[in-house]
Formats: C-alpha cells, sequence, structure tokens
C-alpha cells in the first residue's frame, strides 16, 4: 500500500472511530434499552416517589400557568430550561425557583446534534448552567439534552459543567398538534410506575402551537393517579436517582 493510500485509510477509519464516538451513546434515547441497562439515566429513583420534570421552557406565557395549577396540587416539579430563554426571560426563570421548583439544564439551544460538535457543546452547555446561576443563584445539579439525544460531546460536556444526565422512564407525547388531555394522561400511566421519572413540556417552543395545553390540563389527574397509588411527586432533587456509575 503507498503511503497516500495508507494516509486516505488512518484519515477515513478516524472519521469512523469520532461519528462512532459521537453517535453510539446516543443509542440510550430508546427507552426500552434505557430503562434496562441504565436506569439512573431513565431517572429510576425511590419505589415510592415519581419525578415530574418539564422540558423547553421557560415561556412567559405558559409557564406560569403550570406553576399555577402544581401550586394548587401542592407539587414541586424540575424544569430543564433553555439557557437562550433564562437569558430571555429572566422574571419567568426567577418565578419557577420562588415557587420552589428545581431548575436543571436543558442546553443553551434546542439544536439538533446531526454532526459532532464537542466544542460547541461543551461551550453551550457551560453557558446554560451559568445563566441558571446567574439569574437565580441556584446551581444547577441534572442535564437532558434536547430531543433526549445524549451524543458522546454531550455526555463530555455534561461532566465538564458538574451535571449528571437523566432523561426520561414515562412520557406524555404532549407535542403533536393532536395530543390531548386524555391522550397525555393515557401515554404516561402505561409507563408510569413507582420510581418512574415523567416528561412534560411546558412550552411550545419546539413542537405544535399550543400543545402544552394538554399537558396542563392532564395535571390534575396525572397526579391524582400518582397518589392514589401511594406515590408522592416531586422533582428530582426529592427522587432519590443512582449514580450512573452504579
Amino acid at each position: 500500500m503507498s503511503a497516500r493510500h495508507r494516509s486516505r485509510a488512518v484519515a477515513r477509519n478516524t472519521a469512523l472511530l469520532v461519528a462512532a464516538a459521537h453517535i453510539a451513546p446516543a443509542g440510550t434515547w430508546l427507552s426500552g434499552p434505557r430503562r434496562a441497562l441504565f436506569p439512573a439515566l431513565a431517572g429510576g429513583g425511590r419505589p415510592d416517589h415519581v419525578a415530574l420534570t418539564f422540558d423547553d421552557g421557560p415561556d412567559p406565557h405558559a409557564t406560569p400557568r403550570f406553576l399555577d395549577v402544581l401550586d394548587e396540587l401542592a407539587v414541586r416539579a424540575t424544569f430543564f430550561v433553555l439557557g437562550e430563554d433564562v437569558m430571555r426571560y429572566p422574571r419567568t426563570t426567577l418565578e419557577i425557583a420562588g415557587r420552589g421548583h428545581e431548575l436543571a439544564v436543558h442546553g443553551w439551544t434546542h439544536s439538533r446534534p446531526w454532526l459532532p460538535t464537542v466544542a460547541r457543546d461543551v461551550r453551550e452547555v457551560a453557558q446554560a448552567a451559568r445563566a441558571v446561576r446567574l439569574v437565580t443563584g441556584a446551581v444547577p445539579r441534572w442535564y437532558r439534552p434536547p430531543y433526549g439525544i445524549l451524543t458522546g460531546g454531550r455526555w463530555l460536556a455534561a461532566a465538564r459543567a458538574g451535571l449528571r444526565p437523566v432523561l426520561w422512564s414515562a412520557w406524555g407525547r404532549d407535542w403533536s398538534a393532536d395530543a390531548t388531555p386524555r391522550s397525555v394522561l393515557a401515554t404516561v400511566l402505561r409507563d408510569l410506575r413507582g420510581g418512574a421519572t415523567v416528561l412534560l413540556h411546558d412550552s411550545d417552543r419546539t413542537a405544535a402551537a399550543g400543545c402544552w395545553r394538554a399537558a396542563l390540563a392532564a395535571l390534575p389527574a396525572l397526579v391524582a393517579e400518582c397518589r392514589a397509588a401511594g406515590l408522592e411527586v416531586g422533582p428530582l432533587a426529592d427522587h432519590g436517582t443512582r449514580e450512573l456509575s452504579r
């Protein structure tokens, strides 16, 4: 093999290794393998507790309505926020914290990680964590990437920022235009059990316009179902999620 061919082969193999390191961890997006093989990443916690989490805020129009309903239900939750909107809507961000809820990092923007962008991932996750600290004084603990796609670069970004990645074990598919309170509740209940982490959305920023209303209307029935089953509902901070290394 000529030197030129060897050089091309090395470059090709290097590119394949980089792509594999980037995309292989994203396989944890699949809910079945995630729950079975990585229960901490799926948000597995105390068997008598359900963690209630929301993505894509803060939204100055929708988020306060969720806060009002959560107050009525006497429930606290974890809000995974986008750093860009934390800085754009600091009052709404402060209101989340001021009402006793936990803030976590969802990224700087809601971008899709099609290509390896390790330096950008590290920079933007750290930037989002700083935004939460700057606006609220709270130090975020958790990281959930947009779309739940946890690439190699995003794993590294979370580690560099001192954040623990966590995805979910039940969701409501509340981002679609045809979502209804009944469909959201039924979809969550299919995978709801003690120790589950539930994913809903308090914004339609990256989804069908107004779809958050279905999740909002489903909340009272969801909390009632949990309590009827003897399950406490609260934030990830109270969930007892195990370390990923265990």
